[in-house]
């Protein structure tokens, strides 16, 4: 049996803490309860996910490495606050040549404004922001179709 298309789903710092930290911004769900309707999600289009998530960039950024060696189709990441300021990551997407989707759970447009800009969304394939959970689907979902 031939092995699914693989995609990297990535989450930065105190996304461990969702479903806790400021629900009526990020919601109520966890970062398991995401993960476990992504992985139904994935089957139902016949891909398999590696989810994974820290609090440190450089993990980020050797997941990233890691997702271009073994040959993943895709990256969802939700760099979290690192968008707004990780020249490294940044540069880690733009080095390797697999597809990177961005991810936020609320729409940083209509937050502070130190949020409006992503480094992030500048070397990404695109950004599915504001729709709360339901984002990391949507952005699977436009994996698939790359």
């Amino acid at each position: 049996m031939a092995t699914p298309p693989l995609i990297y789903v990535l989450n930065g710092p105190n996304l461990n803490l969702l479903g806790l930290r400021e629900p009526e911004i990020y919601g109520a769900d966890t970062l398991d309860d995401i993960a476990g309707r992504l992985e139904d999600r994935a089957r139902a289009l016949g891909l398999a996910i590696d989810m994974r998530q820290s609090n440190h960039e450089g993990h980020l950024i050797d997941w990233l490495h890691e997702a271009q060696a073994r040959g993943a189709k895709a990256v969802l990441l939700n760099a979290g606050g690192l968008s707004h300021n990780s020249v490294a990551l940044h540069d880690a997407v733009k080095a390797i040549g697999v597809p990177v989707i961005e991810v936020h759970l609320s729409n940083p447009q209509a937050r502070e404004s130190f949020r409006r800009r992503s480094l992030v969304a500048a070397a990404a394939k695109g950004t599915i922001a504001g729709f709360g959970a339901l984002g990391y689907e949507l952005a699977l979902d436009a994996a698939a179709r790359l």
